[in-house]
């Protein structure tokens, strides 16, 4: 018989319980008691909802984020937390988490957050662990152990899930410059531990995930996966070792051999390598193939998956296990809660819950025939043909604009040298000029206005009415501050890609299809299901009443088409690169219309951007070529008047700057208050030739940051990039925080923008 079994199920909840829970806590509306219940209620419902397996994770959940979980419990808290008092644990990872507690008052209770970057090549954000020579590994495993307690009333098999001590320390720092693999004997030491914890918990089998085999490892790291697992053979529970997100290729021998009872291979990323694994795998071990996509929300088609995994089962028999090919985090939870989704779409979907029922099926068929099953295939098949040859998803007009695209639209009049004369000239900036990075707080009033609007209970003179005026609010706030270049601060987007796929030809919304980001954050990724394409203009209408409200220049916001891409659910039937031109070409259309209505600034998103690149640095050029290809489209068709702008959040730059560089984008902002500027040592390297913004301001945190500190990481900048080329801006966009917070950190901003330049002047810097 198949067993079928889960890597990890959405924390979220259908209604985003968990979200809702944890801001309430942090407010101080409810006791930790209270989000406990909240979070334990969740538990059992998703237990509940996957009871239909075999067996079912453990651990998987998390109020924050499972690399912090794991931080946690290995003991490695950051020195600047664990001086705090540890008489309320919940405290220190909230501070770890966001810089605070919910119990930090006072301004001196605050501490700067964990860095927080892109898991792998997810939208999903994880606190990065830290390190040093004198980090030392303690365990405390007892919300684990109270989960299993709990999962142990519900369910008989239960299987633990934790990140695997090589992939920790992989996705950690060293913030003294000491070998991360220096700390490798002491955290197998606890990985020991844990283990025989978990035995005496009642535990067979451990899911230990180790996705960093999927990257391409050096022989230092190779050997350190060996030493790792070659000690924790002796644990006396069964390991499944885990990897997603790509193929083995030279690391298949290594998974293989490794003394461990189980291994799970991505089959979807890698179903080339099932018969080598096979080949590979000896005859005791356990092969579990993740057969329906974990990041998608396109149906499995199951007939097509029956007819090459029928093979695979004729020769493992009870040794193949069927799951998802990653954990179901990166997918909104029940498609049964969109009841206003168009029939047709619907029909093609699958998310959590349908995934694992898809994974039940394919069981069945495995196990009594596809006969058992045939209604269920057939309805299945329906569908994935209806799909196919469905006259809403091919429009050749699109087709045909995306095969005229020439190399002269990917190119500015002239070199950065000459339009930046030119622009200087027109906007007269002071040196370190202040700007934000688009939206600003989206109060609970302007929510509700949208919802009003949307379900028709506000006219639309009205709707128009109460945007405009928080627009001027917006502008006029900014004008007190003052700051340089203004934005109209974005109060009727609802996200910023969802607010322009909704006026784009090609993409469907869902209602619920919330995914989490980090934390309490979700979003709510569009569904790009056919050739995307522009028939009017979106945002022209909102920028020139801003405009018309100041002499000062306003930036045009938009979404780039990388992003848009990179942040939605995209269709599987064509390339990437296909569907991001197809975007490229409809952003550029809203690019040229704003130049046209005499916007100087336009800013164009592109905080995914790294995000989408292949784990294996042999794959980056072909993405980078298209990726870095698409925005040149969009954004190089205007005059050298027009100052282009892009945005670039939480993720490594450092190694792909020359691509960055690439875009030939006027100003860059990109993300370095958490990593204290850490990514700007690559201009030590790599002269970037345009202006850039490094983010001196945390919007992740409630944190505000002082005039001292914000000097402090500009002249860290000022030390690896012209003064002259230096702007000064918050690292995102700030619609999650409260004006009591944007406010004062602004006015810091603002005033440290204005002490450096006064030093500059009298040549106190370089």
């Amino acid at each position: 018989m198949v067993t079928t079994h889960n890597l990890g199920f959405p924390r979220i909840g259908r209604n985003r319980e968990l979200k809702f829970a944890l801001e309430k806590y942090w407010k101080g509306d409810i006791s930790e008691q209270a989000l406990s219940d909240t979070a334990t209620d969740l538990r059992i419902q998703h237990w509940q909802d996957q009871s239909m397996l075999d067996w079912i994770p453990v651990g998987d959940f998390s109020l924050y984020d499972h690399v912090l979980d794991m931080s946690f419990m290995l003991g490695n808290i950051p020195e600047r937390v664990s001086s705090f008092s540890a008489s309320n644990p919940i405290d220190n990872y909230f501070r770890v988490a966001r810089g605070r507690s919910a119990h930090d008052a006072a301004v001196h209770s605050c501490v700067n957050a964990g860095e927080m970057t892109k898991w792998f090549d997810t939208n999903y954000h994880y606190i990065v662990p830290e390190f040093n020579r004198n980090t030392r590994f303690a365990l405390n495993a007892d919300h684990l152990l109270e989960q299993i307690q709990q999962a142990q009333k519900i369910h008989q098999q239960i299987k633990p899930v934790i990140l695997g001590p090589v992939t920790y320390l992989w996705l950690g720092k060293s913030k003294d410059g000491s070998d991360k693999l220096d700390r490798l004997d002491d955290l197998i030491g606890v990985y020991v531990q844990l283990l025989d914890l978990l035995k005496h918990a009642g535990i067979h089998w451990v899911q230990i995930d180790e996705p960093v085999l999927v990257m391409e490892l050096t022989q230092e790291w190779k050997y350190a996966v060996r030493k790792a697992y070659y000690q924790l053979q002796a644990t006396p529970v069964n390991l499944m070792l885990t990897t997603y997100f790509g193929q083995l290729q030279d690391n298949l021998q290594l998974a293989c051999e490794l003394p461990v009872q189980g291994l799970h291979l991505d089959a979807v990323t890698a179903r080339d390598e099932i018969d080598k694994v096979i080949d590979w795998l000896p005859g005791h071990k356990i092969l579990s193939l993740g057969i329906v996509n974990g990041r998608n929300i396109w149906k499995t088609d199951l007939t097509q998956t029956l007819n090459w995994l029928e093979p695979v089962h004729a020769r493992l028999q009870e040794r193949l296990w069927l799951a998802p090919s990653c954990s179901l985090l990166h997918v909104p939870v029940d498609l049964d809660s969109e009841q206003k989704l168009d029939a047709d779409i619907w029909s093609w979907l699958a998310f959590a819950t349908q995934k694992l029922n898809e994974i039940e099926v394919l069981a069945n068929a495995l196990d009594h025939g596809r006969e058992s099953v045939s209604g269920i295939l057939q309805e299945n098949s329906a569908s994935v043909s209806n799909r196919k040859q469905s006259k809403r998803v091919h429009y050749e007009n699109t087709k045909a604009r995306v095969r005229e695209i020439n190399e002269a639209m990917g190119m500015r009049q002239s070199s950065y040298d000459q339009r930046s004369v030119v622009q200087r000239k027109q906007f007269r900036l002071p040196l370190f000029p202040t700007t934000t990075i688009g939206s600003f707080p989206q109060t609970l009033e302007i929510r509700q206005k949208r919802r009003d609007f949307r379900a028709g209970k506000l006219l639309e003179t009205d709707y128009q009415k109460a945007m405009r005026k928080e627009i001027e609010f917006c502008v006029r706030e900014q004008e007190a501050l003052g700051l340089d270049v203004l934005v109209h601060g974005e109060p009727e987007r609802n996200d910023m890609v969802e607010y322009f796929g909704e006026q784009l030809a090609g993409f469907a919304f869902t209602q619920f299809g919330w995914v989490q980001s980090y934390g309490s954050r979700c979003v709510k990724p569009p569904i790009i299901y056919g050739d995307v394409s522009h028939s009017h203009v979106i945002t022209t209408e909102w920028i020139q009443y801003a405009q018309s409200l100041t002499r000062k220049p306003m930036k045009g916001m938009l979404t780039g088409p990388v992003t848009m891409l990179n942040w939605s659910f995209v269709r599987d039937d064509q390339s990437r690169a296909q569907t991001c031109m197809q975007l490229a070409l409809a952003i550029r259309d809203e690019v040229l219309a704003l130049e046209q209505v005499g916007i100087k600034i336009i800013q164009i998103d592109e905080a995914a951007m790294r995000e989408g690149l292949p784990l294996r640095k042999s794959q980056w050029n072909d993405y980078l070529d298209w990726a870095i290809r698409a925005f040149r489209i969009t954004a190089n068709g205007v005059k050298d008047e027009t100052q282009i702008h892009t945005h670039m959040c939480y993720s490594e730059f450092n190694d792909i700057m020359a691509a960055i560089a690439r875009m030939d984008a006027d100003v860059i902002t990109i993300e370095t208050s958490r990593s204290d500027m850490e990514l700007l040592d690559a201009f030590n390297q790599f002269r970037y030739p345009n202006e850039i913004g490094p983010g001196v301001y945390d919007i992740h945190s409630p944190n505000i940051p002082s005039v001292d500190s914000i000097i402090e990481l500009m002249e860290k900048a000022a030390q690896r990039i012209p003064v002259a080329r230096l702007w000064v801006n918050p690292d995102c966009g700030l619609k999650t925080r409260t004006w009591e917070e944007v406010k004062p950190a602004l006015h810091n901003m603002i005033a440290a923008s204005r002490h450096l330049a006064r030093n500059l002047s009298t040549g106190q810097i370089s």
